[in-house]
């Protein structure tokens, strides 16, 4: 595949079908030269309508949230078994809508969204119910039931293998959808949807539709025919979609932004640590709400270790996200690039002193034109500063340094998100101590980003409401219904009678 076989425009898929009305066309680039390649078809809101209303036929007038679990268990196979057969595809798709190394999207996160629909499988067969009989006479027993029609919006950073969580976990427990990817990101989620088609989902159960969050997003989100919302994104447009959906009561599921500490005491394991470290601020070209974005160093090892991290981040390899040699690709937009960017200054200004980086490199031939920046960290003078606080969303590491496990609690809880931590040593006390005070929704010990999808996922204070993971999300896309039977007929007091 290459731009000239790229499709030239991109719509809405309702029902199975092509729909592209006359909402505004938005120009999709390819981050990495910065040049056109493909142009979006915005759905407006009689577009969004017509998504609603699929998806609400498909789940009120027929038997799609009725499948038997067996049933339900061999299409999520078979969609698991179909993605992992266009990996490859999927994942050049959103190579050139991202710019994400071609590798990782193709090692990791197209690997990951095929996994989504094998575990929901997987999951459904172990599921175990509830009955109680504790009332003399009586058995209730507990009933999950489809919710209705779950809006799905997906961000930008990471949109296939997001969008598949929140399509597996709707789908597994008898809902139907409308998605809606990023404008900036719809080539990948438009053959995702395709693909579920190809493997056998009946037409009607997931639909898609692509625009702005202000225009597509906001008219899913009111639609009365939508039942629960699901979100992953930026905190600001998390609180606008809850204030949205509150007005007809519906239940929000959201993820969202972080400014996650990774604190290393003297007692770790320096060279794993430091490993760990570059990871998790420069994988995803740093733009992941779970990156370890605040690196906390105990100041006994601080000198050594910021020299050692500052002439790695020197080496890595800036480049053509296609090649497997490249090591961090361009950011999502030129917006975003001088957004990150722009925090340089405001790190000086604050008084942070520039480690390496935070300029645009040198690109050769059709590359001149991508949105790269190099890869960026600053030593803050206290957690006050805006880049200790603010999401920056980027390859742009911030340090501080601590003295004493208290201190280093403080300053990593210091702040109002609260999504994952990090925590490096070697020391059973202050890692268990650790996991206990810090107030984040995932604590991660002596390793980098790892997922068990059984375990709930998200984040406290502003990094969300909610979690994803296998009960978390039968939790979400269910309703609980309590049946009260009695194992003989009632006898009644009887009222109304003539005395």
């Amino acid at each position: 595949m290459n731009t000239h076989t790229l499709p030239q425009s991109v719509g809405s898929l309702i029902a199975g079908k092509d729909v592209t009305g006359s909402g505004h066309r938005i120009p999709v680039y390819y981050p990495a030269t910065g040049a056109q390649i493909s142009t979006l078809h915005e759905a407006d809101a009689a577009e969004v309508d017509l998504a609603v209303a699929a998806a609400r036929r498909s789940f009120d007038t027929t038997d799609w949230p009725r499948w038997s679990v067996e049933r339900r268990q061999a299409l999520l196979l078979a969609i698991s078994e179909t993605l992992l057969a266009h990996a490859d595809e999927l994942a050049l798709l959103e190579c050139y809508n991202l710019g994400i190394s071609l590798r990782e999207l193709r090692q990791i996160q197209m690997t990951r969204a095929a996994y989504n629909f094998r575990f929901f499988a997987e999951y459904l067969g172990q599921r175990s119910g509830e009955v109680y009989d504790q009332v003399t006479g009586y058995r209730s027993v507990v009933v999950r039931e489809a919710v209705g029609v779950a809006a799905l919006i997906a961000p930008w950073n990471a949109p296939t293998a997001l969008a598949s969580m929140k399509v597996a976990a709707a789908l597994a427990f008898g809902n139907t959808c409308v998605l809606k990817p990023s404008e900036q990101t719809p080539l990948a989620l438009r053959r995702f949807v395709e693909l579920l088609h190809e493997a056998g989902l009946p037409e009607g159960v997931v639909n898609l539709v692509n625009g702005r969050g202000s225009v597509t997003g906001e008219a899913l989100v009111a639609h009365r025919g939508v039942d629960l919302v699901s979100f992953t994104g930026g905190t600001e447009t998390g609180r606008r979609i809850m204030t949205g959906a509150a007005q007809r009561l519906k239940p929000c599921s959201l993820e969202l932004g972080g400014k996650s500490a990774n604190v290393i005491f003297a007692s770790a394991d320096l060279d794993r640590a430091l490993d760990a470290a570059l990871l998790a601020i420069f994988s995803g070209n740093g733009q992941q709400c779970l990156a370890g974005s605040r690196i906390l160093l105990e100041k006994s090892i601080s000198e050594a270790f910021l020299a050692r991290f500052v002439d790695r981040a020197r080496q890595l390899r800036i480049g053509d996200p296609m090649l497997d040699s490249t090591e961090m690709g361009p950011l999502g937009s030129a917006a975003h690039r001088d957004r990150v960017l722009s925090y340089v200054k405001v790190a000086q200004e604050d008084g942070a002193t520039l480690l390496t980086g935070g300029g645009v490199p040198q690109m050769a031939g059709d590359l001149a034109g991508g949105y790269f920046i190099e890869p960026t960290a600053v030593l803050a003078p206290s957690n006050a500063a805006r880049v200790c606080q603010e999401e920056i969303f980027g390859p742009f590491a911030t340090f501080l340094t601590f003295e004493g496990y208290d201190q280093a609690m403080q300053m990593a809880n210091d702040t109002e998100f609260g999504l994952v931590s990090y925590v490096w040593s070697d020391h059973l006390p202050t890692v268990e101590a650790a996991s206990r005070d810090l107030r984040s929704g995932v604590v991660w010990v002596n390793t980098p980003m790892t997922r068990d999808l059984r375990a709930p996922f998200g984040g406290y204070k502003n990094s969300g409401v909610g979690r994803e993971g296998g009960a978390a999300c039968e939790a979400f896309y269910t309703e609980v219904k309590t049946v009260t039977i009695p194992d003989r007929p009632v006898t009644l007091r009887q009222i109304g009678l003539p005395g």
